[in-house]
């Protein structure tokens, strides 16, 4: 049987790229790069700008099974590439992952956010994931996935290493006291993407961790993973209540396996030199 073929759209980025890592020994595997040159002698990434470029001549190029979705950048650009998406899927047997984020449901402070909630967003980021999940929408329903992904941890996430280097550099590291989140890292989402991917699911799924913990809490357990640093904290207050960035996995649960707790996130930050 032919191998599944694979676009990953954005797989210069710290998620494309992990996503990348983890299917290109499984699946005929392609990327997208705008700016990182480096990526330019790997025959399996084409060079995509979104504001200039039109996605329909990387998709002729590939013919992919499956698209992922994981593209950064201007966000009206990122609107009109994914209507050419959409356009694409209803004439092309194919189907599209979309990476999208907690943030759909920014505007609901007060509890966590499930699967069928409505979403709902006060900031510009989350109302452009949830125009693109709507236009998912109305495709037919095998057709797509969405993923909704909360903070995203990892050795190398911009998120860790934005903390390392403040700690060298000896500059205050943000945290939200009163923000309760769940969290993920690069090695748990793309397990977790893969398996949905060999049992060709589709719906809206929540990747991130079963569990919640305050945030100013989570990044002062990966800091004492890290080693006996005394940082800076610059607590940053948005609001005096608790208020929740968290989406919760509940009807389409994953197989307990690859399950994860923000206790594994944070056990994962084993500090590598």
């Amino acid at each position: 049987m032919d191998k599944k073929k694979i676009l990953i759209l954005g797989a210069s980025g710290f998620i494309g790229n992990a996503i990348y890592k983890e299917l290109c020994s499984y699946f005929d595997t392609y990327g997208t790069y705008c700016s990182n040159s480096s990526f330019s002698t790997n025959k399996q990434f084409y060079r995509y700008d979104l504001e200039e470029d039109d996605i329909f001549y990387v998709l002729d190029k590939v013919n992919p099974d499956l698209i992922i979705s994981a593209l950064r950048g201007n966000f009206g650009a990122q609107i009109q590439a994914h209507q050419h998406l959409m356009e694409y899927l209803l004439k092309h047997k194919a189907k599209l992952y979309f990476i999208s984020s907690a943030n759909v449901f920014d505007a609901y402070s007060k509890f966590p956010s499930y699967e069928f909630d409505k979403t709902l967003s006060e900031s510009v980021y989350g109302r452009l994931k949830i125009k693109i999940e709507n236009m998912m929408m109305r495709l037919p329903k095998e057709k797509t996935a969405i993923l909704r992904v909360p903070m995203v941890f990892g050795n190398l996430s911009p998120r860790v290493r934005e903390i390392k280097t403040n700690l060298e550099n000896n500059e205050p590291i943000e945290v939200f006291p009163n923000l309760i989140i769940n969290v993920t890292n690069d090695d748990k989402l793309t397990q977790q993407i893969h398996y949905l991917i060999n049992r060709d699911k589709s719906g809206i799924f929540h990747l991130g961790s079963i569990d919640l913990i305050q945030h100013e809490e989570f990044i002062k357990e990966i800091i004492k993973r890290m080693g006996n640093f005394h940082p800076l904290l610059k607590r940053v207050f948005t609001t005096n209540e608790d208020r929740y960035l968290a989406a919760l996995p509940k009807d389409n649960k994953l197989p307990k396996n690859l399950r994860t707790s923000y206790q594994d996130i944070i056990d994962d930050h084993i500090t590598v030199d």
